[in-house]
Formats: C-alpha cells, sequence, structure tokens
C-alpha cells in the first residue's frame, strides 16, 4: 500500500460537478493498493498517519499530530502509485490491485479510517474520475509505503 500524504488548509475533492467530501486544516491521503495488500498494511499506514507530527506548535516546529491539532482527513484512492516506469513511456499497473479488490481494499481502509480518526473525515469515490483541489499548507508532502515499512 503506498500514500501520499499532503499537509493542507483545505481540500475537497468533486465527481460530476458535485462536491462529495471536503475539509478544512487536515491531511489528505492518496492512497494505492498493490496486489497483495491486506489488513496489516492498511493498520500499519493508517497507525502512521495518525501519529506523523507535521502539524505546527507554538514555536512554528512540526512536532504536533493529528489529534493534536483537530486535524481533518480526506481520503482518494489512486491507483497511479502502483505504477511502474521502469520500461518505456507508458506506465504499467501490473503492481496495482485489480478495480474489485481494491475498491473493496479502498472501503475497508475508508471505514477504518473514518472509526479511528479524530477529527473530520472524507472521501472520494472509487472508480470515478475525480477533482481533487487543495492547498498544500508549507508544501509538506510525504510518501508512506507499507512494503518498505517508511
Amino acid at each position: 500500500m503506498r500514500v501520499v500524504l499532503q499537509r493542507v488548509t483545505r481540500a475537497s475533492v468533486t465527481v460530476d460537478g458535485r462536491e462529495v467530501g471536503t475539509i478544512g486544516k487536515g491531511l489528505v491521503a492518496l492512497v494505492g493498493f498493490a496486489v497483495d495488500d491486506g489488513r496489516g498494511d492498511m493498520k500499519w499506514i493508517l497507525g502512521r498517519m495518525k501519529k506523523m507530527r507535521v502539524f505546527d506548535d507554538a514555536d512554528g516546529r512540526m512536532s504536533l499530530a493529528a489529534a493534536d491539532v483537530g486535524a481533518g482527513l480526506l481520503v482518494v484512492s489512486q491507483f497511479t502509485l502502483l505504477a511502474s516506469t521502469r520500461k518505456g513511456s507508458r506506465p504499467s499497473w501490473h503492481r496495482a490491485a485489480a478495480p474489485a479488490a481494491a475498491d473493496e481494499l479502498y472501503r475497508e481502509f475508508a471505514g477504518m479510517a473514518k472509526n479511528e480518526w479524530s477529527g473530520s473525515f472524507a472521501g472520494g469515490s472509487f472508480g470515478a474520475a475525480m477533482q481533487v483541489a487543495l492547498i498544500n499548507d508549507g508544501p509538506v508532502t510525504l510518501v508512506l509505503d507499507s512494503r518498505l515499512r517508511e
């Protein structure tokens, strides 16, 4: 499982001209699932996201976690994070979970996150053409990978 995590001042996701999710200050998680991902990968990623100290304290140092500042979370599926670009100029998606499996994983992960996140929660629509708007704060952008454990 791979996640691009961005600290934002606000973010939203729109499908067919209709806003389906929005948050204020918080994190946007673009999530991609590999063919062999499971519950353990999701738990590890969610645990890291909750503990990641990327919010500023009173001295302007990034020393606070999401729960410390009441951060929201917007989760958006993005299979392109599993692209292989080793050969040629056309990405290969062979490492990405098949759509039906990825949909199930996304729903499970979004459910876990919604239940465990201390701030507001919003999600995108799996498989839809989405427009994600965000104001990256900092900018702060991190990549988490459950296979590499980083």
